[in-house]
């Protein structure tokens, strides 16, 4: 038996666009176009043609990106919205965590707002009575429950909101990204008071952008893109899709942003373009910044030597923007001397989202002694591992003088971004293993081993 059957079921909103602007009502009724100018100028279809059911007892995890419909289709469900077409039925009482404390009134006490709002769940007066403390102790709020609600601040007056809504007893469980309502132990309380309502056959539904919860916690998962279901199914197979959807618009994304970032660097040479690269008629922007680590996106230099791309290699030698951490990765930097040159160093710095220097190197501090170059050639960096913290990060490419004449530097022109399944901190991730006395025990987490 199904819980929830959704057939064909869509939601179209309505879209006004602002014509006119006018400076009083009076102004706008004399004109006789106050209602003319209300009307909807389009339609939006936040949820199109969605047909997927959730079995008694199952747990269905929703994901996509913003905008994607998720959370309409909830609110579907929820019953706190009608389908423009289509069918959606439920079988059992729900309980939507979608807009906490949503009956909350500010001006009477946490108190008097359990009993509002759990009446309005569903719930009669007596069973409120009898679930009162618990829902209080599950809030963490005994010492301010007779407070008025507008004293309280924003985590307190969500965790209420939770606790009312998850003590209702519901059949059918509806979730939308409620887990930020505390701290980090309040969110294992949360997890738990999940993973009970599973283990007594409750049916869940879960809109939520963490994907671990969803692979761990999950019997299938449901793909929203663009309002319409995307794939259906197995967790890991869900989610392992939707990731690689979103590296590949990331990956579009950054490259389009250097692109941005290059062209507004270039450096406009003279008017005829090959005295530009001349030892005897070097530009006016060779000099760089007096201070280097805070210089901005840019690039300067004689460009007698001329950086004539970059690439971003990852672990299927394809150029790109996006890699994982542990990932064999390379820079490679095509050059151009029109003229043979002798004396130059190619070096490469790592920066991370903030600006922080993470590393820097180049073939002179390497001790490789420059003898010769002519015409184009290529330099390639190349690490056997990618051991970095995921996040953004942007790269110097310079060429110089042995002495530090720039002949072509590129400041931040390069973006990439490191993926992880690990949310470790800093910058840095070097392979490593723990080690434990017999006396200090662990075992591996659902999440960790998967």
């Amino acid at each position: 038996m199904n819980a929830i059957e959704l057939t064909n079921a869509s939601k179209v909103y309505q879209r006004y666009g602002h014509r006119r602007q006018f400076a009083t009502l009076k102004s706008a009724l004399l004109s006789r176009s106050l209602v003319r100018d209300l009307n909807p100028t389009e339609t939006f279809i936040a949820v199109n043609n969605v047909t997927c059911s959730v079995p008694k007892g199952q747990t269905l995890g929703v994901i996509g990106r913003n905008g994607s419909g998720k959370s309409t289709l909830l609110k579907l469900v929820a019953g706190i919205t009608k389908p423009t077409t289509g069918t959606v039925k439920v079988n059992g009482r729900i309980s939507a965590l979608i807009e906490l404390g949503a009956g909350f009134h500010p001006e009477i006490s946490g108190r008097e707002n359990v009993f509002i709002n759990g009446i309005m769940l569903g719930l009669t007066k007596r069973e409120i009575t009898r679930r009162f403390d618990e829902i209080v102790e599950f809030a963490e709020l005994q010492e301010f429950i007779d407070a008025p609600v507008k004293n309280y601040s924003s985590g307190m007056y969500m965790r209420l909101g939770f606790a009312v809504a998850i003590h209702v007893d519901p059949e059918v469980l509806l979730v939308d990204e409620v887990l930020a309502v505390g701290d980090e132990g309040f969110t294992h309380k949360c997890l738990d008071k999940f993973a009970e309502f599973k283990r007594r056959g409750k049916t869940i539904l879960l809109v939520t952008h963490s994907l671990g919860l969803v692979e761990k916690f999950c019997d299938e998962a449901l793909w929203m893109d663009g309002g319409r279901m995307k794939v259906q199914g197995d967790p890991k197979r869900v989610v392992g899709a939707y990731v690689t959807d979103v590296e590949k618009s990331e990956e579009l994304q950054l490259a389009s942003g250097d692109a941005r970032a290059k062209a507004s660097a270039i450096v406009i040479s003279p008017d005829e373009p090959s005295s530009a690269v001349l030892p005897d008629h070097p530009i006016e922007t060779a000099e760089g910044p007096a201070d280097m680590f805070r210089a901005t996106e840019g690039r300067w230099g004689s460009r007698e030597i001329e950086i004539t791309g970059v690439d971003l290699i990852g672990n299927d030698g394809v150029a790109g923007h996006v890699f994982h951490n542990g990932d064999p990765f390379a820079v490679r930097i095509k050059l151009r001397a029109p003229l043979e040159m002798d004396d130059f160093v190619v070096g490469i710095g790592l920066f991370n989202a903030e600006g922080v220097c993470c590393y820097g190197t180049n073939t002179s501090l390497e001790e490789l002694k420059s003898v010769s170059i002519l015409g184009d050639g290529e330099v390639t960096f190349s690490v056997d591992r990618l051991d970095l913290v995921e996040g953004t990060y942007k790269l110097d490419i310079a060429i110089h003088k042995l002495d530090g004449y720039p002949y072509d530097y590129h400041r931040l022109l390069y973006t990439f971004r490191v993926k992880s399944r690990t949310k470790d901190v800093g910058i840095y991730r070097p392979p490593h293993t723990w080690g434990f006395s017999s006396t200090v025990r662990f075992s591996k987490t659902d999440e960790a081993a998967s």
